[in-house]
C-alpha cells in the first residue's frame, strides 16, 4: 500500500504537460498555477480544518518552495517545452539530491555514484543538444523547480511537520495566496475559466494537486528520498507516453537517446550497492 500511495504523485504529475498542451494552452500559466493551488488548499482545509504544528516561518518557506515558486516555474516550463523533455528534466531529482548532499553535507559520493551522475549529465546534454531548438527559459525553469523540490524535501526530513494532510493543505493555501500578486502583475486581472477547461482544472485541483501533493509529502517522509527518487521515474514515463500518443509530439533519435541515458542512470543509481551478480556464489543452507 505505501508504494501505491507513492506512485500517485508521479503518475498524476506526469499528466500535467499533456493537459497544458491540449486544454490549457490559451490560459496564462501564472493564473493556471493559482487556480491549481488555492482551490486545492481550501478544499483540503475544509476536510481537515486545523492549524499547522510546524512554525509559520518554516511553513511559509515550504509553501514558497513547493508551491509558490515551484508552480510558477513548472507551468512556464510546461508551456515552453515538449512534455517529454519537461518530464525528463523533472526526473533529475535524484541527481540533484546527490549534488546537494555532496555540497552541503560534505558527503562525497563514491565512484559508482559519480560515474552515474556523469552519465545522467551526458543524457541531459544529449537531450538539450543545440539542434533540438529547445527554449532555454523553459529548461532553466524546469531545473530550478526540481532544485526547489530537492531543498524542501531535505528540510521535511529534518523538521517535525506533524499531520501531512494539514501540512499539504496549508502549503497549498499559502502558496496559492503567494501566486496571486505575481499572476496579477505578469498577466493582468484574473479571467474566469471557460466551461470547456473546467474538467481539466478539476483534474488539476483534485488529482494533480491535492491528492498528488499529499501522497508525495507522505511518501517522502515515510519511504525516504532514495526510494522516492526511483518512484519519480514514473513521471517522465507518463509524460513521454502521453506526449507521443495523445499530443502528437515527436523527438529526434538523439533526444530519445538522451532520455534513455537519463532514465538508465537514475535506475542504476537505485540498485543496492551490495548487489553482485555472481553465478558461482555458494548458497548457504
Amino acid at each position: 500500500m505505501p508504494f501505491v500511495i507513492a506512485l500517485l504523485a508521479p503518475v498524476f504529475w506526469g499528466t500535467t504537460y499533456a493537459l497544458v498542451s491540449l486544454y490549457l494552452h490559451d490560459m496564462s500559466p501564472y493564473w493556471v498555477a493559482v487556480w491549481r493551488a488555492l482551490p486545492a488548499g481550501i478544499l483540503m482545509l475544509m476536510l481537515r480544518p486545523r492549524l499547522p504544528t510546524l512554525v509559520w516561518s518554516k511553513l511559509g518557506l515550504l509553501a514558497f518552495c513547493n508551491i509558490g515558486a515551484f508552480f510558477t516555474l513548472l507551468f512556464i516550463g510546461a508551456y515552453r517545452l515538449p512534455g517529454a523533455v519537461a518530464g525528463t528534466l523533472g526526473a533529475t531529482l535524484p541527481l540533484i539530491f546527490l549534488i546537494l548532499a555532496w555540497v552541503i553535507d560534505k558527503k562525497r559520493p563514491g565512484m559508482k555514484w559519480l560515474l552515474l551522475g556523469l552519465m545522467g549529465l551526458g543524457g541531459v546534454i544529449l537531450l538539450l543538444n543545440p539542434s533540438a531548438d529547445l527554449d532555454p527559459i523553459g529548461v532553466l525553469c524546469m531545473l530550478s523547480a526540481t532544485t526547489l523540490i530537492a531543498f524542501s524535501s531535505r528540510w521535511m526530513q529534518k523538521w517535525d511537520v506533524g499531520d501531512f494532510l494539514v501540512l499539504t493543505a496549508w502549503q497549498l493555501f499559502l502558496g496559492g495566496l503567494m501566486l496571486i500578486p505575481l499572476a496579477w502583475f505578469m498577466a493582468g486581472p484574473p479571467q474566469l475559466p471557460g466551461l470547456t477547461v473546467v474538467p481539466s482544472l478539476l483534474w488539476l485541483v483534485i488529482a494533480n494537486t491535492a491528492i498528488a501533493y499529499w501522497a508525495w509529502l507522505w511518501s517522502m517522509r515515510n519511504l525516504g528520498p532514495e526510494i522516492m527518487g526511483m518512484v519519480a521515474l514514473v513521471n517522465p514515463v507518463v509524460a513521454v507516453s502521453l506526449g507521443v500518443m495523445i499530443v502528437g509530439e515527436t523527438l529526434d533519435m538523439r533526444q530519445w537517446a538522451g532520455i534513455g541515458v537519463i532514465l538508465l542512470s537514475l535506475l542504476l543509481m537505485k540498485l543496492p550497492q551490495n548487489l553482485r551478480l555472481n553465478p558461482f556464489k555458494k548458497v548457504q543452507p
